[in-house]
């Protein structure tokens, strides 16, 4: 710690060990700041050294000056390889852009703490084979040998950065399972500092870690490399709001049952760009593991973060995967004495917003057909599928079959393809996972079994899960069904499902069939899970195999037989549906420390294949011109060291003008690349078969192929082209349909701007940076929304294009605008700051000219300065230059 710090720190002495503290509680008026609030009070007092304005960025904090933007420091930062390699591939190639301004590349490091997780590259090409796991890895490994290897190259070239290989959980689950500490120390030559755990993280889930206690959310890739570079975060103080649980949980409802209807419950009460924080009674009974999975899905809602303070259940949980006394000692007593423990004598923080949640109300849901948000009853989701079935396909009866002779069945409306335990959100969760092994041995033991069409698969977020099921022996009864472990990693919530037979997908396409797919995962939005599959649901582990069981969605679980028994008699979902008890008697044996301690002591042991890899360590890394997954990256490319001038930008073209709720996966797909489109046609000119294509997000480390991707979803309705869907618009002024990329192409070589039209929503799901890269290699300039999510507008920022605000009482439909229009963005250099009003001419084919008045969401003075310097990557390369030029 600085001695140039203002404040003073104590020491706190835990089992003989001294440690050194920055105590909040000489702040006046911090004990009724939410907990969440108080630990970024800490890092204020921490970092108050670090920035000239920590008088009042403190006191703004304190006195809840809501907006303002201060500083926060994170310990950590934590990534996953679809996000962390193209972050990476910058940090190289900011390296050789230093270099050959005659820095030093070396000097481009890490400078916190960096994990990196490979975890989202794994596909379910095999599945129902006790094989799958073992031919699944190996298919990823030699998928994206390019991609690891340059992983590997990362490793042993910059300091600070672990990475942990393929084929050993997904990210989330592992965070909470074993790297996060809720209290971090440091070794100084002053004494061992400990302060809270804190992070950022690649992935929009990274909220998961808020249920132990740690504080953590999603930002961009552009954000975290800003981070890792010693850059603070630029967090505008938020409003927190406060959810008191009440009540006990009512038998037979699963942990993703609570967390539907909070998704449902938040998302109604608007809490996109605020904190959340949990207290009251009801939290007495609500295991770690439930908060974790409530947390992981604070993107669903919109909340920057969803936070559970550290109280008893914690160090239940900290015991149970296995960390030291020690450590759990130290956690008590530092939250303890920094006013941030919870029990159930405590006085609530003061919120800006209280909502209660009554447990016992909960009742068992799925969700879908396109968001998490959209809860459905268990006992209304025949009719809700039936509603849905009517709007998308009017024509077809719900009972009419296709016969696929091949195959020796039909296929109809809401028959499931795809049914796949899988993701950190359920898989994490002992009481999701224990349910869904008692209710496949009562099925396996009746004798029911899953219908021939669907893909069943299993896909745990760590090896200790699956151990746990081995050693139940419910994994075998989980075999019997189909669902035999894939492997270790992000699947079919993150559009890596996998193929379906080639003549389901054939017959699906052929006769329009609805198809549809249930998961236990956290994303289902419109495209995502698989190409053929319109309508996806997200339920419980233990519904995923109840529905595969069914095979269809038109049926009412609750009133209806799942199937037959040898004998031939019905069998209801409550005749094979676990009880509490019976899932909580296993849990309590199961879940052993040892197997905890055991499963992550080789955390950073890759295979052979891993070790195999081999890329010479160095200050620079060995670019391959004929890659077509890893390039160098163009950002500095004709870079000035100083800032351009800021110009008004007139002539934008709308490249796009979409809808609600537009997220980044409308944006920039992370799933399989469609045939016939940009990305695909450039593939196969670089003589790539369609065979090799992997996926949209495992090709991001190549900028040529991730700028093809941009607006490339399958299902994406950009209403310059009415009536249509995927990646098409119309150039201007011709009004020729064409491909997105290839529109934009022109316009470039024309030096016309464009623009991005949107409704509410703008850039919800997971933190893509591309989905901002990409539009700005497109040449868009601004992005006019109604509204914006949290991470996609840091991230426009972060990559230079304007996100500008409709006023309320305007809306995107309102505006009448057909793609013919043309756009001016006037008095850029006196209008743009934070939260400040832009005037914009839109002028219509006909001659009219209307003028609007835009807001412009730019929230801190460090993200104005980001805008200014063309993006955080300029910035951060003039930083680094400066010193050479000096």
């Amino acid at each position: 710690m600085s001695r140039t710090n203002p404040h003073k720190n104590r020491e706190l002495d835990v089992s003989g060990k001294r440690y050194l503290y920055m105590p909040i509680s000489e702040i006046a008026g911090c004990e009724s700041l939410p907990i969440a609030l108080k630990v970024v009070l800490e890092n204020q007092l921490r970092h108050a050294h670090r920035h000239e304005d920590h008088a009042k960025n403190i006191d703004s904090l304190v006195n809840r000056r809501i907006g303002e933007g201060i500083p926060f420091f994170p310990a950590r930062v934590f990534l996953q390889d679809l996000l962390g390699v193209p972050l990476m591939v910058d940090l190289a190639s900011l390296r050789d852009a230093v270099a050959k301004a005659g820095g030093n590349p070396s000097d481009v490091n890490p400078r916190v703490a960096a994990d990196l997780v490979i975890d989202h590259s794994l596909r379910v090409d095999v599945s129902a084979s006790d094989a799958a796991r073992k031919i699944n890895l190996e298919l990823e490994h030699e998928r994206n040998v390019e991609r690891f290897g340059f992983l590997r190259w990362c490793q042993t070239s910059f300091d600070k950065l672990r990475v942990v290989p393929p084929g050993k959980g997904i990210m989330h689950q592992i965070n909470m399972e074993y790297l996060g500490k809720v209290i971090w120390t440091d070794e100084t030559d002053d004494g061992t500092w400990a302060y809270p755990d804190t992070l950022v993280g690649t992935d929009s889930h990274t909220t998961m870690i808020n249920g132990l206690g740690i504080l953590g959310w999603g930002v961009g890739g552009i954000e975290a490399e800003a981070v890792m570079l010693g850059r603070a975060v630029s967090l505008p103080i938020p409003e927190v709001v406060g959810v008191e649980i009440t009540g006990t949980i009512p038998e037979g409802v699963m942990p993703t049952d609570i967390v539907l209807a909070i998704t449902e419950r938040l998302r109604a009460v608007g809490v996109v760009g605020k904190f959340v924080e949990f207290f009251g009674k009801g939290l007495d009974g609500l295991p770690v593991a439930d908060r974790g999975t409530i947390a992981n899905m604070a993107p669903e809602f919109g909340a920057t973060c969803v936070y559970f303070p550290p109280d008893e259940r914690l160090s239940d949980y900290l015991r149970m995967t296995g960390r030291t006394e020690e450590h759990i000692a130290l956690v008590e007593a530092y939250a303890k004495a920094q006013l941030m423990w919870r029990d159930s004598k405590s006085s609530a923080p003061v919120f800006e917003q209280v909502v209660q949640f009554d447990l016992s109300e909960v009742e068992s849901s799925i969700a879908g057909p396109w968001r998490p948000e959209d809860r459905i009853s268990l006992s209304n989701a025949k009719q809700a599928f039936q509603t849905l079935q009517k709007s998308i396909n009017s024509h077809r009866d719900l009972q009419a079959e296709t016969n696929i002779p091949s195959k020796g069945y039909s296929l109809k409306d809401g028959d499931i393809v795809i049914a796949a335990i899988t993701s950190c959100t359920n898989t994490s969760n002992p009481i999701n996972m224990i349910g869904a092994g008692l209710l496949a041995k009562r099925a396996a033991e009746l004798g029911l079994t899953v219908k021939p069409w669907v893909k069943t698969s299993l896909a745990p977020g760590s090896q200790v899960v699956a151990a746990i099921l081995e050693n139940t022996s419910l994994q075998s009864h989980l075999d019997k069904l189909g669902f035999q472990v894939v492997g270790f990693g992000c699947t079919t919530c993150n559009g890596m499902s996998g193929p379906i037979d080639e003549a389901l997908a054939e017959t699906i396409d052929n006769e329009k069939i609805l198809a549809t797919a249930v998961l236990s995962g956290n994303r289902n939005f419109e495209g995502r899970t698989h190409p053929n599959v319109r309508a996806a649901y997200l339920a419980s582990p233990a519904l995923v195999v109840a529905y595969a069981i069914a095979g269809n969605l038109n049926i009412d679980l609750r009133t209806e037989p799942l199937g037959q028994d040898r004998h031939g008699t019905p069998v209801f979902l409550a005749d094979i549906w676990p009880s509490a008890t019976e899932i909580s008697s296993i849990v309590s044996t199961a879940y052993d420390p040892k197997l905890f301690v055991e499963k992550y002591n080789e955390i950073f042991d890759g295979d052979d294949k891993w070790v195999s890899l081999s890329e010479k360590p160095g200050s620079q890394f060995s670019w391959k011109a004929d890659s077509t997954y890893i390039r160098q990256a163009p950002y500095f490319d004709e870079l000035s060291p100083h800032r351009n001038e800021v110009i008004d930008i007139k002539g934008m073209r709308p490249l796009a003008i979409l809808g609600d709720s537009i997220t980044t996966d409308h944006i920039s797909p992370s799933g399989a690349i469609a045939d016939h489109s940009a990305a695909a046609n450039f593939m196969l000119g670089k003589g790539v078969q369609k065979r090799d294509f992997n996926s949209y997000g495992t090709r991001r480390g190549n900028h040529e192929i991730a700028v093809r991707a941009t607006f490339a979803n399958i299902r994406l309705k950009n209403k310059i082209v009415e009536g249509t869907e995927g990646s098409i618009t119309k150039l201007m002024p011709e009004g020729k349909q064409m491909s997105v990329f290839d529109a934009a192409e022109i316009y470039k070589k024309r030096n016309v701007p464009l623009v991005v039209v949107a409704g509410k929503n703008y850039g919800c799901g997971s933190s893509r940076d591309w989905a901002a890269k990409g539009v700005a290699l497109l040449n868009v300039k601004a992005v006019i929304a109604e509204s914006f999510e949290r991470i996609h507008r840091t991230n426009l920022v972060g990559m230079g294009v304007l996100p500008l605000e409709l006023p309320a009482d305007t809306n995107a439909n309102a505006l009448n605008l057909d793609g013919t229009e043309t756009f001016d963005l006037l008095n850029l250099e006196q209008s743009v700051g934070v939260r400040s009003t832009l005037q914009c001419l839109v002028h219509r084919e006909n001659g009219d000219t209307s003028s609007i008045n835009l807001t412009v969401r730019i929230e801190t003075e460090e993200e104005l300065e980001y805008w200014l310097e063309g993006g955080i990557l300029p910035a951060v390369w003039r930083e680094y230059v400066s010193t050479v030029n000096a």
